[in-house]
């Protein structure tokens, strides 16, 4: 996954705190729908310093995307099919009302996993960035 950039400061370790714009489905392309009016919150990360970019720069990043797909799918998808699997289990007992109730239960059983994930990179620096180049 590649992303556009801008280095805060750099870090002795030849790494740079970096601060790229966090990413939503509707990009916040406000001028043509003006629908939420939202501003992007930047994220900050810390990246390998690869070519030797300078504070103040904006730069190309990129990030392992078999890692980000990894965690797009134990966020996303693990807690829904939970729910569904949860939801059509519960059928042959009959009331709507306990097919609900399996079913967000499952949903809640699979945000688990996602939350001991999210402490465990959190503990470990996070995913992985790299600057490639100066943009």
């Amino acid at each position: 996954m590649t992303q556009i950039a801008t280095v805060e400061k750099l870090l002795s370790d030849g790494r740079a705190e970096i601060s790229v714009a966090r990413q939503s489905a509707c990009a916040h392309d406000c001028h043509e729908c003006a629908g939420c009016g939202g501003t992007a919150a930047p994220v900050r990360a810390v990246a390998v310093n690869a070519v030797g970019a300078q504070a103040g720069q904006k730069v190309v990043v990129e990030s392992d995307t078999r890692k980000v797909f990894g965690v797009i799918l134990l966020v996303y998808m693990l807690p829904v099919v939970l729910f569904f699997l949860g939801y059509f289990a519960a059928a042959p007992l009959g009331l709507d009302s306990l097919r609900a109730a399996m079913g967000i239960a499952a949903f809640l059983c699979g945000i688990v996993p996602a939350v001991l994930y999210d402490r465990r990179i959190r503990r470990s620096g996070g995913l992985a960035f790299t600057i490639v180049r100066v943009f």
